[in-house]
């Protein structure tokens, strides 16, 4: 038998900008909601409703689940998809007269962005709940992550920020889903001596592993990461597949590649004429993406062939099929060597699937449906592997991650080294006003909070990362200027014994996360 362990990672940096009318980078979460949430959402009740029995972990980072639970960006997401609605019936009008073979997919788009709002709706436009629901079936387990998603390996010198990563992540879980988490997703697998140490203080009985921890381990691995891995502190480890992950994951060769599956990147927004798309673009005439995309993979930009969803939905059965076949044929290899019962780690960015390869939802319900149909495969979640009471190995793990080369290269390189020498005596300050100021309540206290609240949002890891892939780099550097400036106001008035209590008004409504926050989370452990 070989168990599937589906480990999903939803999240998206903190993005609130309610002083402007539209804010481009709002568009994140919108698309990532209707492209990907709510229709993860949808086909996982679907499965229920079917009576498949599946089972999946679902890790919805602190800073995407406040963005999901916040009024004011709810509403906005509403206003988002009455107009990709609106657009949706012009495209019904549009391609039936001019381009009849993108019709079809007009209004599926237009269909699928109604009954999208419409279950958001049902849900009083907390989709959060849908979640929650299908956890307390025991068809999902909900995890956790670092408060802002931190790359943690970075940090390792300082414990008290690292800690307060984790314990801002787990008090935001409980606060949010009415329970603590068990499982803790470390951002993009970064791992490092010691780390579990501060996992298991918090509480936590699980986290998942770059496959390159087991590779490059100060012990020798039996099971080579085929069954879980009992970290120093007593906490288990999942180490993530890379054989059969990258089936998907891969970006050259993955089966999201292939020429018969939707463009990502061609997009009616970016072609038709201004005039057109101007009311679903951003002022004054910046052209974004609308989710209305006709092409298939094949060629170059501006020479694609049409996108045919009969095509592309065989691809995904064979997809399918081949996925299974991989897991099985490895799962004999595997038993050969003496390792019964595999488990497979397989752990994706759950954007990737219905945002990024559109017919990636599809995918994984094929799956799920025929793993349910078969003796061979059996889903699984984390902390049922571990009740099972199943062979496990203890290991001494070295650093890792999931990032090229399997270290730190895309968090650190030259395009974004310079930041942490910043962040890195701001949580020096952090750690010095803690000292100073040890019993603060009252105008203090929510001055040192807020302190608090602007390093750990600059400690995101979406900045670097932003940088290193120089996508929206102006705005992740306005982003960590802007919090790294904030707390420097903070420390600054604090040297002075005084509060700039204007400001801390503006500032705690400008970011309305982590409202329960504690900056006595700096303090440093006495040696």
């Amino acid at each position: 038998m070989n168990k599937l362990n589906l480990i999903l990672q939803a999240h998206l940096p903190y993005v609130r900008h309610l002083e402007y009318p539209k804010f481009l980078e709002e568009n994140w979460l919108f698309e990532s909601l209707n492209e990907t949430y709510i229709p993860l959402l949808r086909m996982l009740e679907r499965l229920e409703r079917d009576g498949v029995d599946f089972r999946i972990s679902i890790c919805f980072s602190p800073t995407l689940s406040t963005m999901l639970t916040d009024p004011a960006l709810q509403e906005r997401f509403v206003d988002y998809m009455n107009g990709r609605i609106e657009l949706g019936c012009k495209e019904v009008e549009r391609t039936a007269a001019e381009e009849p073979l993108c019709l079809e997919m007009a209004k599926r788009y237009l269909s699928e962005a109604e009954k999208n709002l419409a279950r958001f709706e049902e849900l009083d436009r907390n989709i959060l709940s849908g979640y929650k629901a299908l956890h307390e079936k025991n068809r999902i387990e909900l995890l956790t992550t670092a408060a802002t998603h931190a790359y943690l390996p970075i940090y390792k010198d300082y414990p008290s920020a690292v800690n307060a990563q984790v314990a801002m992540g787990m008090r935001t879980h409980e606060r949010i889903f009415g329970e603590a988490a068990r499982g803790f997703w470390l951002p993009d697998c970064g791992y490092y001596p010691g780390l579990d140490d501060i996992l298991a203080s918090n509480g936590v009985s699980w986290c998942q592993l770059a496959s390159h921890s087991v590779i490059t381990a100060k012990d020798k691995s039996i099971y080579s990461g085929y069954k879980p891995v009992e970290l120093p502190s007593g906490i288990f480890g999942f180490v993530r597949d890379w054989s059969v992950t990258s089936l998907v994951w891969s970006s050259v060769s993955g089966y999201p590649c292939d020429g018969d599956y939707r463009d990502f990147y061609r997009d009616i927004g970016y072609y038709l004429p201004l005039d057109y798309v101007r009311p679903y673009i951003h002022e004054p005439e910046v052209r974004v993406f609308t989710g209305y995309k006709y092409h298939a993979i094949t060629g170059k930009t501006e020479d694609k062939a049409y996108y045919s969803r009969e095509k592309a939905l065989e691809k995904v059965s064979l997809h399918v099929d081949n996925f299974l076949y991989n897991i099985k044929r490895r799962g004999f290899a595997i038993g050969s060597a003496g390792i019964d019962n595999p488990v497979f780690n397989l752990c994706f960015d759950a954007e990737l699937f219905g945002h990024r390869w559109y017919e990636g939802i599809e995918f994984l319900e094929g799956v799920m449906r025929r793993a349910d149909s078969s003796d061979d495969f059996l889903f699984m979640t984390p902390y049922s592997i571990i009740l099972e009471n199943d062979k496990t190995e203890k290991l001494r793990l070295n650093e890792s991650s999931w990032g090229f080369g399997g270290y730190s290269d895309i968090w650190l390189d030259g395009s974004n080294a310079w930041i942490y020498r910043h962040i890195f005596k701001a949580i020096e300050r952090m750690e010095e006003l803690t000292r100073r100021f040890p019993d603060q309540g009252s105008l203090k206290g929510r001055f040192l909070n807020q302190a608090s609240r602007e390093l750990l949002l600059a400690m995101s890891s979406d900045w670097p990362c932003i940088m290193h892939d120089g996508t929206s780099v102006s705005y992740a550097e306005k982003r960590l200027r802007n919090h790294l400036g904030s707390f420097n106001v903070v420390y600054s008035a604090m040297s002075r014994n005084t509060v700039n209590t204007e400001w801390l008004i503006n500032a705690e409504r400008s970011s309305e996360i982590f409202p329960d926050i504690d900056y006595h989370l700096f303090e440093q452990e006495e040696k």
